[in-house]
């Protein structure tokens, strides 16, 4: 007991919503392997050949397939959601996880040494991911986790400062990342596109929203010139897909709105009160976002993280986590979310499971079992099938590591 014979507190109570809400963004990224793009491509093309194919069907696998894909450039998808969710939900727990630690007794020198070195391993991890495949280590850092850790420090330095610092913070990145884009130069006549792996037929950002187009922009020349401070077999261009160290400032915008929601969750007051703060937030985030596209002042790009894409998917987040804390804290339906709270309980691991053992697994199931089963329903949905298969593996061995509390954090 500390001096003063005043008990330690007792440490905050984990909120099922929040578990469930980070279960669902790991199933929707675990939920690649169902491969519904593939099924919609099959049925299209049976549908040219065969009348009896159903349009609905394939208008039904086409929007599957929409949500589980990426959007090019402006725009949103379900898929697009997965990364801004699992960094909100970071500085959601944040307040939970500082209070933890200091109902334990762990020193604010020690939590920020833990900071630094859950920020060094994250990023480590994302680079080992992404290498796995590779002959030499790959030195890029546009991944989630990667993300997530170089802008992890200073996310929890603003956890121990207040409600007025944090919301000063997030607005000077904001409007600090749109300045830095607007004020360095669009690309021009002469700019060569395809030289960074645009192709002819990409629909061009015209206009003032042209500093954000794609490897043209501040985050494409900045990684021209870090990228390549580390060893590679060939001097770094482009990424393909437009993605961008830099990301990580306006993506520590993201964490930022969750640190706020977490800050909410963890002071006392009326749920109702909570939730419709939430809901508010929500929808003022995604009428900001979208108007700041649609007026042409900065598009809504996932890719480089623009500032209105912070605005408009952190709308959302609000909105899946007042969802959630709903029906599940303040109704107290919990049950039905209990096989996503398994995964969500165990974010690192269904992270990492699903890039190390998803290739695996899938052989083994075809090694096993043959072709056959998974053509029960046609040859068109064998990879549908089969993707259900290998992710109720991969959600088995979560549910053994639940049963024995077998948790990997970092």
């Amino acid at each position: 007991m500390p001096a003063g014979g005043q008990p330690p507190p007792l440490p905050p109570p984990r909120l099922a919503s929040i578990d469930a809400y980070r279960g669902l963004v790991m199933f929707l990224m675990m939920a690649e392997v169902l491969r519904t793009c593939d099924v919609a491509e099959s049925l299209r093309k049976l549908a040219q050949k065969t009348p009896d194919v159903r349009s609905a069907a394939v208008e039904f696998w086409a929007l599957l397939c929409h949500h589980q894909s990426h959007a090019s450039w402006i725009g949103c998808s379900l898929h697009d959601l997965i990364q801004p969710s699992f960094s909100f939900l970071v500085g959601v727990a944040l307040p939970f996880s500082i209070a933890a630690r200091m109902a334990r007794g762990q020193s604010r020198a020690r939590m920020t040494a833990h900071a630094f070195w859950r920020a060094l391993l994250l990023v480590a991890l994302g680079v080992f991911l992404r290498s796995r495949h590779a002959s030499q280590t790959i030195f890029t850092f546009e991944d989630t986790l990667s993300q997530i850790g170089l802008g992890y420090p200073f996310l929890f330095v603003l956890g121990f400062f207040s409600v007025r610092v944090q919301w000063i913070a997030l607005a000077v990145i904001l409007l600090g990342d749109w300045a830095a884009f607007a004020l360095y130069p669009a690309p021009g006549p002469n700019f060569s596109f395809q030289d960074v792996g645009v192709p002819p037929s990409w629909p061009h950002l015209a206009g003032f929203a042209a500093h954000w187009d794609k490897n043209s922009n501040l985050a494409w020349a900045f990684d021209t010139w870090f990228v390549n401070l580390f060893p590679r077999q060939a001097p770094f261009t482009h990424n393909g897909g437009g993605y961008a160290t830099l990301s990580f400032i306006p993506t520590l915008g993201t964490m930022i709105l969750g640190l706020l929601a977490g800050g909410v969750l963890r002071r006392p007051g009326p749920g109702w009160r909570k939730l419709l703060g939430f809901i508010a937030v929500g929808v003022i985030g995604l009428a900001a976002g979208w108007g700041l596209g649609t007026l042409g002042v900065c598009p809504v790009v996932k890719r480089i993280w623009t500032p209105s894409w912070v605005l408009f998917s952190g709308g959302w987040c609000f909105l899946f986590l007042a969802g959630f804390y709903a029906i599940i804290d303040l109704v107290g339906l919990r049950s039905w979310a209990f096989p996503l709270r398994v995964i969500g309980m165990n974010s690192i691991a269904a992270y990492c499971m699903n890039a190390l053992f998803e290739d695996f697994i899938k052989k083994n199931l075809y090694t096993h079992l043959g072709h056959r089963p998974f053509r029960v329903l046609g040859n068109p949905y064998e990879p549908f099938l089969h993707g259900v298969a290998a992710l109720l593996v991969l959600w088995l061995i979560l549910f053994w590591m639940y049963r024995r509390k077998i948790y990997l954090k970092i």
